[in-house]
């Protein structure tokens, strides 16, 4: 009787980009849970609906009264039915009724509110008594592409991963480490540069693709030196972002160069090669499974190839890309899929084939710390969660409170 649900309120409220979402509040007999929806700029065209006709409005006037009659009375526990109803009330395959937002913050508020009912963290309520592990902070360092201004680099964000800390303090401090060192490096190319920042904490500066490669492997190369803490590099290139369908090419504006997919392939890979890449997210656009699988072919071994457009959390999808051999990586964002029964159906099956799961944040985000505890429940090795901003650090900090609570903590298998 504990987690019976016995009210449900969504309100509107203001992500990190200014813009509205949702906010769901889940209360049971002795529980409560809140969380809210983030919203991307690069979306894939898999993704669900984020929000229905009439946005944010329309959910919190018409939608909210539709789902707490449904669900009211429902033990929060049974994640899995209430999603399942979600799903019903909404009718679509692609949440275009309710809104894949609204979804997901029902999803994750019933998920806090069934963990509060029962005095249990999220991560050990949805994870048991095994979780252990810590997930590596994938850092934001500098934007480009749809996350930053017309000047700055093609690449949409130039990224770090602490692969040699000890625990998450130490991470997270490398990784502010190297954002700082980052920063130096760009004022001494660019004497107009004021410190701006694109919409996940990274730099935004008036640099070339190189210009930006060279300052982000040099700042890790130094910060691994200074700290002795080894830090390696990451791409998301976004390349949905500038692949040109009518021309069949990738189109780098910044760079005013044009590249056919073999040429975006053998490009890539040189990238991987020359700066140690450690992780590069979406370097093929979102349908070209044979590209995707014949750069992991090339370069798997050495590097995570990983899938956020290609893949949008969706277990349907990822088995193709499984079958093709695409990537050996992939994003996972709740509300790309809508519930977190098919966020944790899509975990499982790339953890039995061997994919890493990397649990993310969008863009637009909010002060929610839900997916720290998404990670570790679901014993995520990388949590991508920029590297400072308000934001970004909500996330980071409940995963030092998370480790402070775990028995013998350590950092995840990579």
């Amino acid at each position: 009787m504990d987690s019976v649900i016995e009210d449900v309120r969504l309100r509107k409220i203001i992500d990190s980009r200014g813009n509205p979402t949702v906010e769901a509040d889940v209360l049971t007999w002795n529980g409560f849970g809140r969380a809210a929806a983030p919203s991307g700029a690069s979306t894939g065209v898999n993704e669900v609906v984020s929000f229905p006709d009439g946005g944010v409005d329309r959910v919190v006037e018409d939608i909210e009264d539709l789902i707490s009659s449904e669900i009211i009375g429902m033990e929060a526990e049974d994640i899995r039915e209430i999603d399942n109803v979600l799903k019903e009330i909404d009718g679509t395959d692609n949440f275009s009724n309710i809104g894949g937002n609204t979804a997901v913050a029902v999803s994750m508020a019933t998920v806090k509110a069934a963990a509060s009912s029962y005095n249990l963290p999220v991560y050990k309520f949805l994870g048991g008594v095994m979780p252990t592990a810590i997930p590596y902070p994938l850092g934001n360092m500098i934007n480009g592409g749809a996350h930053a201004g017309v000047n700055a680099p093609d690449i949409q964000e130039f990224l770090v991963i602490p692969v040699g800390a000890s625990n998450i303090t130490e991470a997270i401090t490398t990784n502010i480490n190297v954002h700082r060192r980052i920063k130096e490096k760009i004022q001494n190319v660019d004497s107009t540069f004021t410190g701006g920042k694109g919409d996940e904490g990274g730099w935004a500066p008036n640099l070339t693709n190189q210009q930006a490669l060279e300052i982000q492997f040099t700042s890790c190369e130094e910060i691994s030196d200074e700290t002795g803490i080894l830090v390696r590099p990451g791409l998301d290139v976004a390349s949905s972002e500038f692949w040109n369908e009518k021309e069949q090419k990738y189109v780098y504006e910044r760079e005013g160069v044009q590249r056919t997919t073999g040429e975006q392939i053998d490009y890539i890979a040189d990238l991987i090669d020359t700066y140690k890449l450690f992780y590069v997210e979406d370097p093929i656009e979102e349908n070209n499974f044979e590209a995707f699988a014949e750069l992991t072919a090339k370069s798997g071994d050495n590097c995570l190839i990983c899938g956020d457009d290609l893949f949008v959390t969706n277990a349907e999808i990822l088995a193709k890309g499984i079958e093709a051999n695409a990537g050996n990586s992939l994003i996972i964002k709740p509300n790309q899929i809508g519930t977190l029964t098919d966020t944790y159906n899509t975990i499982e099956l790339a953890k039995d084939n061997g994919y890493v799961p990397v649990v993310s944040h969008r863009s637009g985000e909010t002060t929610d710390e839900t997916i720290a505890h998404l990670a570790v429940a679901f014993n995520a090795p990388i949590i991508k969660t920029g590297a400072a901003g308000g934001e970004r650090i909500a996330k980071l900090n409940e995963l030092v409170r998370i480790e402070e609570e775990l028995l013998n903590p350590k950092m995840a298998d990579l």
